[in-house]
């Protein structure tokens, strides 16, 4: 009888006879059950970039790291409910008022628990720099084309966190059901009944009748600490596995390739720096929280559905939706039935998936363009990628431009200007500020690169003035060390894609589709003349350096 057995990989113990303590002993077990010599050996030497861009994903962890922390504390304390109470607290201007249990709670949190009020605002001011924190890092992950292959799932994780911590934030300060919250689930109802057939009974679900209904707050309590931050979590976990497996991405400088990594070992160094970092935050945000009150609702009061807050303004990070809808016209529009679509609501409700759709599917349009199918590990500089970067800031100044409309009205009484010139002035800023913004955004980079060129041909200015024997002046210029002279020309530079010729090698004329053409014409916008300039060669270096540019 014979009986074929596959080898297995034992775990790494330890080489001593018997373990050192108790602590060695525990750690053989626990090793001899999970394989933790193993995974450690293998995982907590890996390297991480030092570059200070970096932190800015590590701001958004520990600040939702924060969240948790402080969110679970105050769900001791609050009520999500909407049954009416009359208040008899500690806070003597509010006494005697009807409000819903949720607001009253809330007031007690901010006045009657021990350290409520300080809480509160860690736990909105955390969220306030998380939301802000993700937005930054999108950006930097954007610029620097760190959303290529292999990390266009990774882009995607991102974004849906960005975009789920926006309505969870929403949510979050919709809970304690004052007057300035409550004007901002009414502007949420609005949006919900412009929707086409299902509006209304939507609106009735979600309220659990007409506005304001008795289960909007215990639901959106639910949504907010339970369905969204789980689903958060997952998104974030995902995230910092594909990371943890890709690796950072890495600036070009000497020594770095697109097949290793150079920065500092996860295990000791990375680690006790971002311990250190995560205490630094979380201590920023608390003294911000001590300082700066942010959602005062003891000013505000309870809500009440006929009466609006002066200056109600949500959070930055929501300020763009209520710009949409400002500066979007009164435009109704009869359909079948006696039923009426309301376009000054819907159409800004439909442009938001709509640009979040080309937000996600940016990665794979720009692969789609170039045709590149290369894994990419080297971040690029913004100003070697002029189309990419003027795209971004394009789209940064529409949201600048939305956040404006949102605060038309607090534009208009601080300035004292008239709220209608505001509006259209953002109404005309919502197609010229992009183009613009795209247009210089653009010729600045290839500016910055043509500075970058004459770096790479003549090296930088001295500041010496020399004489020449027969009496010229020049001044000297100093060449760039080798170093330098790799991470200003270590960039790609691709070609842009030619469309087929017209007729084969049979004479037969080709069909060329229009996906083809659009691709070609999309190529020559982002690499083609005019979009970069070409990097120096090294026939023009010796050319230079034989004809003395350098004196």
């Amino acid at each position: 009888m014979r009986t074929d057995q596959q080898s297995r990989p034992g775990p790494v113990t330890s080489t001593r006879a018997a373990p050192a303590n108790k602590a060695e002993a525990l750690a053989d077990w626990t090793d001899g059950r999970l394989g933790i010599y193993t995974l450690s050996r293998s995982n907590l030497r890996k390297i991480f970039p030092d570059h200070w861009s970096f932190m800015l994903g590590e701001i958004c962890l520990y600040t939702f790291v924060i969240i948790i922390l402080t969110g679970v504390w105050l769900t001791f304390f609050f009520k999500p409910s909407m049954a009416e109470t009359i208040y008899d607290g500690s806070y003597i201007p509010l006494r005697g008022i009807q409000m819903s249990e949720a607001y009253a709670s809330t007031i007690d949190i901010s006045f009657e628990v021990r350290g409520g009020l300080l809480m509160r605002q860690i736990h909105h001011w955390a969220a306030i720099v998380f939301v802000a924190g993700m937005f930054v890092h999108m950006m930097r992950v954007f610029f620097t084309g760190a959303f290529r292959k292999p990390r266009e799932i990774n882009w995607i994780f991102g974004a849906l966190l960005l975009i789920l911590g926006m309505f969870d934030g929403f949510m979050g300060y919709s809970l304690p059901d004052d007057l300035l919250s409550g004007t901002g689930i009414r502007f949420m109802e609005g949006a919900v009944l412009a929707v086409p057939l299902v509006g209304t009974y939507l609106q009735m679900f979600m309220f659990g009748g007409q506005f304001p209904g008795t289960d909007i707050v215990p639901r959106l309590f639910t949504v907010h600490i339970l369905l969204i931050p789980g689903i958060m979590l997952g998104l974030l976990a995902a995230h910092l596995m594909l990371v943890f497996y890709h690796k950072h991405t890495q600036f070009a400088g000497p020594g770095r390739t697109q097949e290793n990594v150079v920065g500092m070992p996860l295990m000791p160094v990375y680690m006790a720096k971002a311990g250190g970092f995560f205490f630094l935050v979380f201590g920023v945000v608390s003294a911000m929280a001590a300082i700066a009150t942010v959602n005062p609702i003891w000013a505000y009061g309870p809500y009440r559905p006929d009466q609006v807050s002066t200056d109600a303004q949500p959070d930055w990070y929501m300020g763009f939706s209520e710009g949409l809808v400002r500066i979007m016209p009164g435009w109704e529009i009869g359909v079948w039935g006696g039923h009426t679509l309301n376009m000054g609501v819907l159409v800004p409700l439909l442009v938001f998936p709509t640009v979040l759709l080309v937000i996600w599917s940016y990665p794979f349009l720009e692969a789609w363009v170039t045709g590149d199918k290369r894994e990419h590990h080297i971040a690029d500089r913004p100003r070697n990628a002029p189309v990419r970067t003027g795209f971004g800031a394009a789209w940064i100044s529409l949201y600048l431009v939305l956040l404006a409309g949102g605060g038309n009205d607090l534009l208009a009484t601080h300035f004292h200007l008239s709220i209608n010139a505001i509006t259209n002035a953002v109404r005309i800023g919502f197609f010229v500020a992009p183009v613009v913004v795209f247009v210089i955004t653009k010729r600045w980079c290839l500016g910055l690169q043509r500075r970058d060129k004459e770096k790479v041909l003549h090296g930088r200015e001295s500041g010496v003035i020399k004489r020449l024997p027969h009496g010229e002046y020049v001044e000297v210029h100093t060449p760039l060390p080798p170093g330098r002279l790799y991470t200003l020309t270590a960039h790609d530079q691709p070609e842009p894609v030619d469309l087929p010729a017209k007729v084969d090698e049979n004479g037969v004329v080709r069909k060329v589709g229009l996906l083809a053409r659009t691709r070609a014409k999309l190529s020559r916008g982002f690499y083609g003349k005019g979009s970069q300039i070409p990097k120096p060669t090294a026939e023009e270096h010796q050319e230079i350096s034989s004809g003395h540019g350098h004196h």
